[in-house]
């Protein structure tokens, strides 16, 4: 889903504020495009964030093995800065840190030092520089000294993080810059928001999620988990694969160790089609007839949410905040039925939105009791005039435009940027972006079906201008960003960390550097040495997935029920699906199409072609960074595996074509009357949809094989738990329609091409009978996921 955060709106009214909202960005965006490159990016060094000071001498020093670590006073043995120096050093640089207690003569020192009040902070956005000063630090190189100081424990791992950073290879030796470094954050909450609720990552894999998150100074990862957890109070809702509460403290305690913070994520009251679809609950639904409200007048509702607020807080130890995401509970405060009476207590308090303030106030209350910050979404209903209903010691998870921000400050409620690194894309972020003129169904934002509507943005320059320029730097009191990239497309977190790395840069440093500089410094420090031509790689994975995407046509949806309402209104929504049409199958004794399908398709095939190229590129730069890259090489495995769904997506379509050029053959035989030709051309044509479905399946497998590596499987049924297949009434999220990865090419399964096929023989058929040619009769199932071509025939 495309996440807005404005007021619900009519659609075209919501167009025209995005538009505001990007005009408010001008400004700050030219000034900054003024801005020349780093001056540690301009000698050949990448830090991400960029640091605020930077003073540099003319010369480089060399940096290997013959180096010792000391610790100063107050920094302990196992210190975690002193760890992750040692470890990655090693096995980015092969560079390891000998730790005698006394120095020997002619011994280069790395020396840890912490000492509070050491390292002053110079300008920030937030207004709470004593927890700003815990984060900073100084770093002094020469080519015989290296010096990290800090104020506390989190500012010396920044530190050491930095040095880390900093190492340049270069002609078989590591380099650094003589100089110092002096680095606070801007912010002091820098957030990325990791979406498991469709999925489950393997233990390891969050494990290394929150380890990569430390490395670019990200300090908190708000995990969303819905069924996968192991909730006793709630076992209905648990599916076959979900951590278990050791396993969550566990998780907790490594994000602590590297100063992340691991934030539960739940929602509420909407959003919880996850828990009201369970006939156990159905009872706490706002309307009986949808799944995805809670009755918020309801104590159960309370009693429900409590029990597992307070299981995950017991395995989640050490954390601060909490997540409560109220994020669009359209319909609070409407319910008037037998089973929920909003509607008089909306009469009471005089508002909708004061009835979600209701429910704010008590659920975070309860939260607040056991010790935690709370995090909410402080959206519509919320209007100003409702925002003195809220506690005071809640935190605003989104700004929300000049009016919001002020009356959210002055109320008391600090408030975080909200923004996205990915929104509905599928297969891959809008990284970069693909020109109309090479898709086939391009949608301007004029064009655009709102309910459909796919934002054609370059992702990382308007995060950085959001997180750099927001008027809200200026009418609310900020104190963090959090980064999302949504799970409801079912796309793999390896697509997302591009985004999450510049986006945790701009929190610490606003402004710089420049989005170009940015996506290089991260392509560098992620993949490390032999990465070749990423940019180039990246461009095409992000065009290419928004080829895929404009290359089939929007059309209502066959395949699932009407959904119960939008953000506008409870009334009959109808979902939509993607489609093209196939080749018409020819009629009557001359096998005769009933249209030119070639020509209506002309464009789309030509675009095939030049897409196809690109995509051998795609495909060559993949396989030669596969085997050159340092580090996170798993990685380009996803990509591939989704690259490898980009070309199968263009070869059907290739062969869609092809199927059309072989029924005109048929039909140009059978006006010559040459009926074993047309048999011949109709029989290619069943033989062309046959390999087709091979095609689709292998590339199916391959995701599969490739994603499970670090996934736990979507399966039915595991570990003595079921998956109830029941689907969101209001939100139509097309990772929710199937179970495995078939998710990713459901548009090609809801195709009609068991009728098509069918259909086809059958005119074959009475056209051999016709003229005494032999009959044939093959089965085919579209639906069949498994057959990849292996000892099929037609």
């Amino acid at each position: 889903m495309y996440h807005s955060r404005f007021p619900r709106t009519t659609g075209r009214l919501r167009l025209l504020l995005h538009l505001i909202a990007a005009v408010t960005l001008i400004a700050g965006a030219a000034a900054a495009r003024a801005q020349t490159i780093s001056p540690l990016f301009a000698r050949g060094y990448t830090v991400i964030p960029q640091p605020q000071r930077v003073e540099l001498q003319p010369a480089d020093f060399s940096f290997s093995s013959d180096w010792q670590i000391r610790l100063g006073s107050g920094v302990r043995p196992d210190h975690v800065a002193a760890e992750i120096l040692q470890q990655d050093l090693s096995s980015r640089y092969d560079i390891t840190l000998t730790s005698q207690a006394k120095t020997k003569p002619g011994m280069k020192v790395v020396r840890l030092v912490l000492t509070p009040g050491s390292v002053k902070i110079g300008e920030a956005t937030d207004r709470d520089k004593a927890v700003l000063a815990e984060e900073a630090y100084q770093l002094d190189l020469s080519p015989d000294s290296i010096t990290i100081t800090a104020n506390a424990d989190a500012g010396l791992f920044y530190g050491a993080e930095t040095l880390i950073q900093l190492v340049k290879p270069r002609e078989g030796k590591n380099w650094l810059p003589a100089g110092r470094i002096v680095d606070w954050p801007d912010l002091q909450n820098r957030f990325i928001y990791w979406d498991d609720k469709a999925h489950l990552d393997r233990f390891e894999v969050l494990k290394n999620a929150l380890r990569q998150a430390a490395f670019y100074k990200v300090n908190g990862v708000l995990i969303k988990l819905n069924g996968h957890f192991q909730y006793s109070s709630a076992p209905a809702v648990v599916e076959p694969y979900a951590l278990t509460p050791r396993q969550l403290q566990e998780l907790t305690d490594y994000g602590l160790h590297h100063h992340v913070q691991l934030i539960p994520y739940v929602d509420g009251p909407a959003h919880i089609a996850w828990i009201l679809k369970h006939p156990e609950y159905a009872h706490l639904r706002a309307f009986p007839q949808s799944n995805y409200e809670a009755c918020t007048t309801n104590p159960e509702t309370y009693k429900l949410y409590e029990g597992m607020y307070q299981e995950l807080l017991n395995a989640n130890k050490g954390v601060k905040y909490f997540l409560l995401s109220t994020d669009e509970p359209y319909y609070v405060g409407l319910a008037n039925n037998a089973q929920c009476n909003e509607a008089d207590r909306t009469r009471q308090l005089g508002s909708v939105g004061r009835v979600l303030a209701e429910f704010i106030t008590k659920a975070a209350g309860y939260l607040r009791h056991h010790g935690r910050t709370v995090i909410f979404w402080g959206e519509y209903p919320l209007k100003v005039e409702d925002i003195p209903s809220l506690p005071s010691h809640l935190i605003n998870g989104e700004v929300y435009g000049p009016a919001f921000d002020k009356a959210f400050k002055e109320h008391g409620i600090r408030q975080m940027i909200f923004t996205f690194t990915q929104g509905n894309e599928p297969l891959f972020p809008n990284y970069y972006l693909l020109p109309g003129s090479q898709q086939v169904n391009y949608r301007t934002m004029t064009q655009a079906d709102e309910a459909h509507f796919r934002p054609q943005r370059d992702r990382i320059a308007e995060v950085f201008n959001e997180i750099s320029f927001w008027g809200a730097r200026k009418n609310a009191d900020l104190m963090g960003v959090d980064v999302c990239a949504w799970g409801d497309d079912g796309l793999h977190p390896e697509t997302f960390w591009l985004g999450f790395a510049t986006a945790a840069g701009w929190i610490w440093h606003p402004g710089s550097p420049q989005p170009d500089e940015a996506k290089n410094s991260f392509y560098q420090l992620f993949y490390g040495k032999g990465a070749i031509n990423m940019d180039r790689l990246y461009q095409l994975m992000s065009t290419q997935a928004q080829f895929w995407d404009s290359s089939w046509e929007w059309a209502p949806s066959s395949a699932r029920s009407i959904l119960f309402g939008d953000s506008d209104a409870i009334r009959p929504i109808a979902p939509h699906d993607q489609t093209i049409a196939l080749p018409p199958v020819p009629r009557g004794e001359f096998l005769r199409q009933e249209y030119d399908w070639e020509h209506v398709n002309a464009n789309r095939l030509e675009l095939v072609q030049s897409s196809l190229a690109e995509n051998d590129e795609l495909m060559g730069l993949l396989n030669e960074n596969l085997r050159s890259v340092q580090a996170h090489a798993y990685n380009l495995e996803v990509f591939a595996s989704v690259a490898r769904l980009y070309r199968q997506n263009l070869e059907m379509l290739q062969a869609l074509g092809e199927i059309d050029a072989a029924l005109q053959s048929a039909q140009n035989a059978a006006a010559r009357l040459d009926y074993s030709a047309a048999l011949s051309a109709l029989d290619q044509a069943a033989a062309l949809a046959v390999a087709m479905r091979g095609q689709r399946n292998r590339a199916l497998q391959d995701a599969t094989a490739t994603w499970y590596k670090s996934w736990f499987p979507r399966v039915p049924e595991a570990n003595g738990r079921k998956y109830l297949l029941v689907l969101n009434d209001v939100q139509d999220y097309r990772v929710d329609r199937a179970l495995g990865l078939k998710y990713l090419i459901l548009r090609e399964f809801l195709l009609p091409m068991n009728e098509w096929f069918s259909d086809l023989q059958q005119v074959r058929n009475r056209y051999a009978k016709a003229h005494k040619l032999p009959e044939n009769s093959i089965p085919f199932d579209w639906q069949d996921a498994e057959m990849t071509g292996a000892g099929e025939s037609y």
